[in-house]
């Protein structure tokens, strides 16, 4: 329920001379939770006659300021923007599946698969198992003895889907957290070796030098990161063959999908990384879990392009909330044992804060990424011939506005190459007020946020 003086702040903000402006902004963030307020103006002058041929200013707008949307891609603080960004990852997938958006159509006949790599287990956690849609035991052990610490390693229960053990151990003392963490911090490069592999695998089967293989194939890559709820991340990808220039040309008939299929599992069980040896923790030499899935794409099927376009995107959107942490980073100052937070996520922020501050380790930059369990890569990534690239696909999107701006008067149609653009702009707060918040849920039928702060500037 509002609080009286939310009440009261939206009643005069109903009341504002300039609520409908104020509407309208909102509706052009399309309901942003957290719009970046921007103070200054712009200039369109005729560089011939100095004549200015269009100004805008937001001392006339309300409350002086301009309201943009934040662009996040995390649901979990702006599931509009995080939606935009889910849209774009789906358009950019997908073209490279199946052309389009500047990629030609003859690339969905070249072979591609979908891969997903694991992680390795740190410990017995409680999970979700289905067999032909029944639902069976967790960790059912007929003989189960008990850890060091005397816990019974056997779970009978049979979960469901959103209950909050899942992900958790069935002996956070026996899990390890240390080497949990490390995997997170190294999975980047774990990749890298990957996909170096997979490429001498391929020069390999096919006969050629290493040096040659570009000469007669491209290996083009998609991927996304997602967290399991026992809060290690694992990888989806998209990995294609092509010819010698990218998606427009057809690799040489001996670059199969069976060919790709065999690199991608010898490379996935060949590569490690090793963590630094450290004070009071062994060296660890870190591998991809054994569930490696490999399966090709195809346009009719269980596994199609919009399937796979649209599962990457999701995760895309998505971080590690799904293991009860926080989508902030952490002070290491703070006090754990007060945030809102999973015990399992707890622990793990802890090791990460424990981790961080040792000198070997200091390239990881665990404290900073402690919120992340010490993941710190990027989520989603791509080759550069994969297909088109999310800021060419967010230039569209500029030039479509600016179009209908031109076709609906708020703009004046000039040649832009040969007008002089004055503009000064400058930052001046973000996020909306509760009470703005609550009207702005209400203009476009977005969900209610929390009612947890005030916009800052």
């Amino acid at each position: 329920m509002p609080s009286t003086h939310a009440v009261a702040g939206m009643i005069a903000r109903l009341h504002d001379p300039q609520y409908a402006r104020w509407a309208a902004q909102i509706r052009r963030t399309g309901g942003c939770r957290q719009p970046v307020h921007l103070r200054g103006h712009v200039f369109h002058v005729d560089p011939l006659t100095g004549e200015r041929l269009h100004s805008y200013t937001t001392a006339t707008e309300p409350d002086g300021v301009l309201r943009v949307p934040c662009k996040t891609r995390r649901a979990s603080r702006c599931p509009t923007c995080a939606e935009t960004y889910r849209a774009d990852t789906y358009q950019l997938v997908r073209a490279g599946l199946v052309g389009g958006k500047g990629v030609p159509d003859t690339v969905s006949a070249h072979p591609c698969l979908f891969v997903t790599l694991t992680a390795p287990s740190f410990g017995t956690v409680h999970t979700r198992r289905e067999k032909d849609g029944t639902v069976l035991p967790c960790h059912a052990r007929r003989d189960a003895g008990k850890c060091p610490h005397g816990r019974v390693m056997s779970c009978t229960a049979r979960h469901s889907a959103d209950e909050s053990c899942l992900g958790e151990p069935l002996c956070p003392d026996c899990y390890d957290y240390a080497g949990s963490v490390l995997f997170n911090a190294l999975a980047p490069e774990l990749w890298r070796r990957f996909t170096e592999a997979l490429r001498r695998r391929v020069a390999k089967n096919a006969g050629l030098p290493l040096r040659e293989l570009r000469e007669q194939v491209v290996i083009s890559f998609a991927k996304v990161a997602e967290y399991q709820r026992r809060g290690v991340v694992h990888f989806h990808a998209v990995i294609r063959v092509d010819g010698p220039k990218g998606p427009s040309t057809a690799p040489p008939a001996w670059a199969t999908a069976d060919l790709l299929t065999d690199a991608v599992q010898h490379a996935a069980s060949a590569v490690t990384v090793t963590a630094p040896e450290v004070p009071g923790e062994p060296t660890r030499a870190f591998q991809w879990g054994t569930q490696l899935d490999v399966r090709p794409i195809t346009l009719h099927g269980d596994l199609t392009d919009q399937a796979v376009a649209a599962y990457v995107a999701k995760y895309a959107t998505k971080a590690a909330e799904c293991v009860g942490t926080l989508d902030r980073r952490i002070n290491p100052l703070d006090d754990l044992e007060a945030l809102p937070i999973r015990e399992h996520a707890r622990r793990l922020i802890a090791e990460c804060l424990r981790l961080g501050v040792l000198d070997e380790l200091a390239e990881f930059r665990l404290v900073k990424w402690a919120h992340m369990l010490g993941f710190r890569g990027h989520f989603s990534t791509k080759s550069r011939r994969y297909s088109t690239t999310l800021g060419k696909l967010r230039a569209a999107r500029t030039e479509h506005m600016r179009g209908e701006a031109v076709t609906t008067g708020r703009l004046p149609l000039f040649d832009e190459d040969t007008v002089l653009v004055i503009s000064h702009w400058e930052y001046a707060g973000q996020g909306l007020s509760i009470e703005d918040a609550l009207l702005a849920a209400a203009l476009t039928g977005n969900s209610v946020p929390p009612l947890s702060g005030e916009a800052h500037g």
